[in-house]
């Protein structure tokens, strides 16, 4: 019936967005609908964490399913748009799930979230919202305020004090400087001082003006967030202005495809913060079953001749941990079920660390999964330089 009322559907949204794409589905599947940015802006986060789900998908099908039931992801396109999010979001609605997937933007995350207050129960794929404790909301990875925490921490014990921040002016670039300015300001960051605060709009195609001004201010290191094509123009204007210092951005920019696409203009030094997936090489020394967890689905994606990066991984833990609750309740468990059961996980081993929904609500994971690492283009990958919560390896 559900399938039948998306197909019914004549809203324009709707016919442009809610395909239900891929493989043919499963008799008596137990259906999850993810609404994903698979076109527009966003969409190299969007179409990473369709492969993560699908190979998710493969892989849990094979090992027998939930509690014997096939697994299924219905995939719908919210064109990286909030509005077309939340029409999505009321149709899946309309069919009372008990979960749902996406998106994997704040600004659409943010949309969609006020619909929940009954449930179903919501995983967003952006790490960048906060969600209320209790509430039915929850969010993929690390939070970008950890994320930045780390970093910070990272710069101040490499001396470099003087920092400059540059941030986006839509709701990811705000939720940042809101992060950062929350984390200069706690007693152990008292040595560090913010030169400058830059903004951009997200459509700029030239941020030379802002660029020279951080200039100006002399700073030791720059944090600079946004994702995709906007984050592209400040690495442009960084390279243009000669700014040889080193640079930060946030790990929604950690693909393999933007390292390539960008090659030309990257930063000399480009630190991006991100949880325990990155690969270590034995440099840390992680839970052995969050390095059990990493191997399964490090094994997966190069069966799949696959190269997973950070998008890949905002996927694949909310499914694992999803898909391990509804072993243990049963495919027939409301969203209130599953929303109490999520909250009180604690001790569970996935990819980017240890979750513990009762330490950390709605997440599972804070600063102590977070980890800095530095882009290597000689070796195509990101160099772990910090131990976790973002102390140098040489501290």
């Amino acid at each position: 019936m559900r399938k039948e009322f998306f197909r019914r559907s004549t809203s324009l949204f709707a016919v442009a967005t809610a395909a239900i794409l891929g493989a043919a589905i499963p008799a008596q599947a137990y259906d999850i609908s993810a609404i994903l940015p698979l076109t527009g802006g966003a969409s190299f986060l969007g179409k990473a964490e369709q492969k993560s789900l699908q190979l998710a998908e493969t892989m849990i099908n094979k090992a027998g399913g939930i509690q014997g039931q096939q697994l299924h992801f219905e995939l719908y396109d919210d064109q990286s748009n909030p509005q077309v999010g939340v029409q999505l979001a009321n149709r899946v609605i309309a069919a009372k799930p008990a979960i749902i997937f996406g998106s994997s933007l704040v600004a659409v995350c943010n949309a969609m979230a006020p619909l929940m207050q009954n449930g179903p129960t919501m995983y967003c794929l952006s790490p960048g919202i906060h969600p209320a404790a209790g509430s039915y909301v929850f969010t993929s990875s690390i939070s970008t305020f950890d994320l930045a925490d780390a970093q910070i921490r990272y710069f101040r014990q490499k001396g470099w004090t003087r920092l400059a921040f540059m941030t986006s002016a839509d709701a990811t670039g705000q939720d940042a400087e809101r992060g950062l300015n929350e984390v200069v300001g706690r007693p152990e960051n008292k040595d560090i001082t913010v030169v400058e605060r830059a903004h951009f709009n997200t459509t700029d195609v030239s941020v030379a003006a802002q660029i020279e001004h951080i200039k100006a201010a002399n700073p030791q290191a720059l944090i600079a967030w946004s994702t995709g094509t906007p984050i592209a123009t400040v690495f442009k204007g960084i390279i243009q202005a000669g700014l040889d210092i080193p640079i930060a951005t946030t790990n929604g920019n950690m693909t393999y495809a933007q390292m390539t696409q960008y090659a030309s203009f990257l930063p000399k030094q480009l630190y991006i913060g991100a949880p325990e997936w990155v690969q270590h090489d034995g440099v840390i020394t992680l839970d052995p079953a969050v390095e059990a967890a990493q191997k399964k689905f490090f094994d997966t994606f190069k069966t799949a001749n696959e190269k997973p990066d950070m998008p890949s991984t905002l996927a694949w833990d909310p499914t694992m941990i999803v898909v391990d609750a509804l072993q243990h309740l049963g495919t027939k468990a409301t969203a209130t079920e599953l929303r109490d059961y999520l909250a009180a996980l604690k001790g569970y081993a996935g990819i980017n660390g240890i979750y513990d929904f009762t330490k950390t609500p709605q997440r599972g994971l804070d600063v102590q999964g977070a980890l800095v690492t530095l882009w290597n283009p000689t070796q195509q990958t990101w160099q772990l330089v910090s131990k976790p919560t973002g102390i140098p390896l040489d501290h």
